[in-house]
């Protein structure tokens, strides 16, 4: 089955510091995996770096068939990364937040007024400057421009947090529908219950590595993560 994600002993450095150290990782097309951790093992590092956002030391990195190695750019317009902070501009309106994003990463506008109608950001809300808008509704904001680009790869870091019912909700509608049509989503998320109903599996990080999961962490179908690799590349 063609491959996502595929890392091979990953090594991603933060100055001296290891955020990957020998991570070894792979996801198929059209797969949903949780990612599992505690705070600073390496989750949102993964995520950063599968956006083509953090380069390879060591190792070797190839996302929807990108060799991260050699070109980390030419990636970013068919991935989606939710992060925690958003990057939209306050003095923007919602709506125009949204179109230059679209524009940004070159993706067609023809989504754009479904996705705000989507996260709940129709009528006046549309209009008005980002920087008047409450936590929440950036959040929505950040998820309606994945839902408008509708990228290859969604990969999602906390995306229930900040959000209400209704639009946690949204999120789980996305995700599911985002790999019924043949994306691929990478989650990280400390709701596991949450999680689990949407994700074919778990994959635990520590340490900037994958920890090889237990039996009951294995949801359906089970897709073993790599143990071992070859060194590919080097980034000084």
């Amino acid at each position: 089955m063609p491959h996502a994600v595929r890392f091979r002993e990953a090594v991603a450095l933060a100055g001296r510091f290891p955020l990957l150290s020998g991570l070894s990782l792979e996801v198929a097309k059209g797969e949903v995996v949780h990612l599992r951790g505690a705070n600073g093992a390496g989750k949102t590092s993964l995520l950063r770096t599968c956006a083509g956002l953090i380069p390879i030391a060591a190792g070797t990195a190839v996302v929807l068939g990108h060799d991260l190695c050699l070109d980390r750019q030419s990636l970013r317009r068919e991935v989606g990364l939710l992060g925690h902070a958003g990057f939209s501009y306050e003095e923007l309106s919602v709506e125009e937040n949204l179109a230059f994003a679209l524009r940004a990463s070159r993706a067609e506008m023809g989504r754009a007024d479904a996705a705000l109608e989507r996260l709940g950001l129709s009528g006046r809300v549309r209009k008005t400057p980002v920087g008047a808008c409450s936590a929440g509704q950036r959040r929505r904001l950040a998820l309606a421009v994945l839902v408008a680009r509708a990228p290859r790869l969604w990969l999602l870091d906390e995306p229930h947090a900040g959000l209400d019912l209704e639009a946690r909700a949204v999120v789980d509608e996305v995700v599911r529908e985002a790999a019924a049509s043949g994306g691929t989503v990478l989650l990280a998320s400390h709701e596991l219950e949450r999680a689990a109903a949407l994700c074919d599996r778990v994959v635990t990080i520590a340490g900037g590595r994958v920890i090889a999961p237990e039996p009951d962490e294995v949801l359906d179908p089970p897709i073993a993560a790599l143990a071992g690799g070859e060194v590919g590349c080097d980034v000084a």
